[in-house]
């Protein structure tokens, strides 16, 4: 009899370790909210108690795009492979869960998860269903582990991200933070696309709190004399400071820098060489993190 109540023991606490801790929030603490909601950026953040973060995050581009963040708070110490699957909740039993993708928790980075897949994550959780992570968690001596995404609280939510998605700007930091802009030809007028671009550039700017300072330099062909060129510039640098001031930007955040005829990059002996000297470049800087 005690021979059979120890091998019951046994077969109990094998079955007991063979299940996975899971890390998932509870119905009272299931929390989502928009942790940003602008014109470049939308976060869509959710706390899972004891492990960490997951957060989907879109930004201002030409393409749609979205990535889910699994951040833990303890990091990961060893690269693993984890499987990604669509779980019911528990007061939905006998639904099959539903496998979604692999994902490749790399040592010492947040777990991520892009594009199709990532937008499939929101759809499940649209459903009701509860995205689940599964992987073997060094820090538990390699017992298998969940972490999963409650879907109480969610739509609310999940309408309001897709509200700040439909406004996310066109275009991202990468295709606005050097621009060069040209006049037309023999006047100081900008040509009609580099006033565009400026009202482009002044609209991320205003979006963006990242944004550290932007840098306008400008340029003349060689025409005239070095004194009269290095002038000229700056007149025309602090022109287009005046259009981002009217456009809303903070004057503090506007650096100008005039060059006259330096560094051409056209021959200054021909009409086309001396139009693609006169122009203006418009960087924007953030601060090295």
């Amino acid at each position: 009899m005690r021979k059979l109540m120890a091998v019951a023991g046994l077969v109990l606490s094998t079955t007991c370790w063979a299940q996975p801790r899971i890390y998932v929030a509870s119905l009272d603490h299931s929390r989502w909210r928009l942790a940003a909601d602008s014109a470049v950026e939308c976060r869509l953040e959710h706390s899972i108690p004891g492990f960490g973060t997951g957060t989907f995050v879109s930004r201002a581009g030409k393409n749609v795009n979205l990535v889910f963040e699994l951040s833990p708070l303890r990091a990961q110490p060893r690269t693993r492979q984890a499987a990604l699957r669509s779980e019911s909740p528990y007061w939905q039993p006998g639904r099959a869960p539903k496998p979604i993708s692999q994902v490749t928790f790399y040592q010492q980075f947040d777990a991520m998860v892009e594009q199709q897949n990532a937008w499939i994550m929101l759809d499940e959780l649209s459903q009701g269903r509860w995205p689940t992570f599964y992987f073997d968690d060094w820090y538990a001596g390699d017992r298998t582990t969940g972490v999963g995404l409650s879907s109480v609280n969610f739509r609310a939510r999940y309408a309001a991200f897709l509200d700040c998605q439909h406004n996310l700007l066109p275009y991202g930091f990468e295709d606005i933070a050097f621009s060069v802009l040209n006049y037309i030809n023999n006047a100081d007028e900008l040509t009609p696309h580099s006033r565009q671009r400026l009202a482009m550039i002044a609209d991320y700017v205003r979006a963006d709190p990242n944004i550290g300072e932007v840098v306008i330099n400008t340029y003349t062909d060689s025409f005239g004399t070095e004194f009269h060129n290095k002038q000229l510039s700056l007149l025309r640098a602090r022109a287009i400071k005046e259009h981002f001031l009217a456009l809303g930007l903070p004057d503090t955040s506007i650096r100008v820098e005039g060059h006259g005829e330096r560094r051409p990059i056209a021959d200054n002996s021909t009409p086309e060489g001396r139009s693609s000297n006169r122009r203006v470049v418009i960087s924007l800087g953030r601060p090295a993190i």
